[in-house]
């Protein structure tokens, strides 16, 4: 199981909406076939790894990260490929989430009289998919909200300049978290602040994510670098100003007006529409307002940390905007997962405490 979801790995930036599998195939003790999913649309795990296992696959063993699917959808039923197979057992990591499963894959195969295993490595088997599992559990994507900062907390001046408080190898960092995500959200003030582009840039990249702006009152500018690329763009918004929307679609954005929430776009509203176009991942990239927002919400549910070795000072911009605390016991605590050096820098990963 290790093996195959080593092999999940490697379709870390490709399959999405699909979800991250592996699959061996073991006959005899030996390693016969090996398979995982590239791309949405193209072969499952278990349909490659059969193919290349051949005759060997019958009565063996098969080891996959995820339950096999069950249903038809852009390919058939991994399921009934492994009961042609004629395989002896099968061994998955967690259950498939996805309801279109029916009764799901475990009850196929054991239907067809092949022993089914779960368990194994779950925990690791989601992690590598906590986006796919977070929609169709809840119908809420998994939030990755980053923050680059110095040490004392700030990540811009008073003034707004922010490029770069971070070295280059944490900037390349982000790239990689950029492109395995479903969708790079931001807030119009970052937006009118830094004027990004938001696409993920790294080589051989074959997609990328949906570029997604929180824009309450349509101020992002027709002039934005947004607009530069062809990469797909969505604009959220409250307002119901029907020729600043017009101007953006025009420019090639696609604008959603959802119902106000809390004096601006509701959040929570916004990743359900998100989860409903199959988004699994996003990564938050914006400042301390929408930052707080979403934290104080109750929506976020992994933080990244970029810290640089330097101090801004009280006088510059701080990483949320929140209600005042008027109590020690009313902080936000959070739960350390990981602290490394990333160039000159150092990356925290945390999460809400009890999320």
């Amino acid at each position: 199981m290790a093996r195959a979801l080593e092999l999940a790995r490697r379709g870390l930036y490709t399959t999405d909406p699909n979800p991250r599998v592996g699959c061996v195939v073991v006959r005899d003790g030996q390693v016969v076939g090996e398979g995982w999913h590239e791309r949405a649309g193209g072969p499952h795990a278990e349909v490659r790894a059969l193919e290349a296992a051949g005759e060997g696959a019958r009565g063996a063993d098969v080891y996959v990260t995820l339950e096999p699917c069950n249903h038809h959808g852009r390919t058939p039923p991994c399921s009934e490929a492994l009961v042609r197979a004629g395989v002896g057992r099968v061994v998955a990591a967690c259950a498939d989430p996805n309801p279109l499963g029916g009764d799901g894959g475990r009850a196929r195969l054991e239907a067809a009289g092949i022993p089914v295993e779960m368990g194994v490595l779950a925990r690791e088997a989601e992690a590598l998919n906590p986006g796919f599992f977070a929609r169709l559990r809840r119908g809420r994507p998994w939030l990755r909200l980053k923050l680059a900062a110095s040490l004392d907390g700030r990540t811009a001046m008073a003034s707004g300049e922010s490029q770069w408080i971070t070295g280059p190898a944490a900037r390349e960092d982000v790239q990689r978290w950029r492109a395995r995500s479903s969708a790079v959200m931001t807030g119009a003030g970052t937006v009118l602040a830094d004027d990004p582009r938001l696409t993920a840039r790294l080589e051989g990249l074959t997609r990328q994510p949906l570029r997604v702006v929180i824009d309450g009152h349509l101020s992002v500018p027709e002039t934005a670098r947004l607009f530069e690329s062809e990469a797909p763009l969505l604009v959220i918004t409250a307002s119901e100003d029907a020729g600043a929307a017009e101007r953006l679609r025009a420019r090639g954005a696609e604008v959603l007006c959802l119902p106000a929430g809390g004096g601006g776009v509701d959040l929570e509203a916004a990743l359900q529409h998100l989860a409903q176009r199959e988004v699994n991942e996003v990564l938050v990239e914006a400042g301390a307002t929408l930052a707080g927002s979403l934290l104080d919400a109750g929506l976020v549910d992994e933080l990244i940390f970029y810290y640089a070795p330097c101090l801004l000072g009280h006088q510059a911009r701080p990483m949320f905007h929140l209600p005042a605390l008027a109590r020690l016991e009313d902080r936000v605590a959070l739960e350390v997962d990981e602290v490394r050096a990333v160039g000159g820098d150092w990356r925290v990963r945390a999460r809400p405490a009890g999320g």
